[in-house]
């Protein structure tokens, strides 16, 4: 490193005020009181061992110029597991910003890591892609599920995570819920010929002000698809009436809205993730 250079390390818990502060220089539209909650979530958050907790700053002469964030999550790929990460919250003061791109490739150094980048801002886009980032979701699908009936989700009912079922389900998915509800988000079981289908979305404000939720995990979209009515019910009930949804087009079978080119994802690595995959990133943990 040149003596010019900033330092970039491991963010440490007498970081986090200084980190704070640059959180809110760089996103003007949250609080303190929202980043202060953010980095108290990383903290609950259970994360692989031997990994940042928080992610990494920019150092130069004893100030911290420069911040990204980090959730490392153990996920499931196929019959195993794997690390996923989604770097997020990603700042630089403007005389530094030459040495941004550093402090992004810095956080991506792990080994046999997955990154997910579920919420890049326009102007990024050429960078990530350059640093190997592909693109997997082009666009978001909104619709009104509560609406619909369907054959499949004949009898399908709903229920809380926290409630015990008659059947047994899958302790991995279950704690995936209950940590998500811990969290914030809406989670939900959707029991069905014996079976439950787990479910996780987000509240947030579509242009501000029109309350709706947007899926964070299921196990794929076409579970999404078939109990589009009983699901889209509860969310209803919740306030929230609209459904947003990952897409490259349309969802078969559901009325809505395809917008291309809008809300676009990225990932890097081995595992290509399910569109209907975001859970353990910015939007369970941090409520961003």
């Amino acid at each position: 490193m040149s003596l010019h250079e900033p330092e970039i390390r491991e963010i440490a818990d007498a970081d986090l005020a200084a980190v704070v502060e640059l959180l809110v220089r760089g996103f003007p539209e949250r609080t303190r009181a929202f980043w202060l909650r953010a980095l108290a979530q990383l903290i609950k958050h259970q994360q692989p061992s031997g990994l940042p907790r928080y992610g990494y700053v920019m150092k130069r002469q004893n100030i911290l110029v420069g911040v990204i964030l980090t959730i490392f999550s153990q996920v499931r790929d196929g019959e195993g597991f794997a690390i996923r990460c989604n770097p997020c919250a990603w700042y630089v003061d403007p005389p530094f910003r030459a040495y941004a791109g550093l402090l992004f490739a810095t956080a991506l150094s792990h080994k046999n890591v997955t990154y997910l980048n579920v919420s890049p801002t326009p102007q990024t886009h050429r960078m990530i892609e350059a640093l190997g980032f592909a693109r997997y979701s082009n666009g978001v699908f909104i619709g009104i599920p509560a609406f619909h009936i369907m054959s499949g989700e004949a009898g399908a009912k709903v229920f809380s995570p926290f409630r015990r079922l008659p059947i047994c389900v899958d302790p991995f998915e279950k704690e995936l819920l209950v940590q998500h509800a811990e969290h914030g988000c809406i989670s939900a079981w959707c029991l069905a010929e014996g079976r439950a289908y787990p479910f996780v979305f987000q509240r947030r404000l579509a242009r501000g002000f029109v309350p709706c939720a947007r899926l964070i995990y299921c196990r794929a979209v076409e579970d999404f698809v078939r109990f589009a009515g009983p699901i889209g019910r509860f969310l209803a009930l919740r306030g929230c009436l609209f459904v947003m949804v990952a897409a490259n087009g349309p969802l078969p079978g559901l009325i809505g809205k395809f917008r291309s080119d809008t809300l676009p994802r990225y990932f890097k690595g081995a595992q290509r993730p399910d569109l209907a995959d975001v859970a353990y990133t910015e939007f369970g943990v941090l409520g961003v």
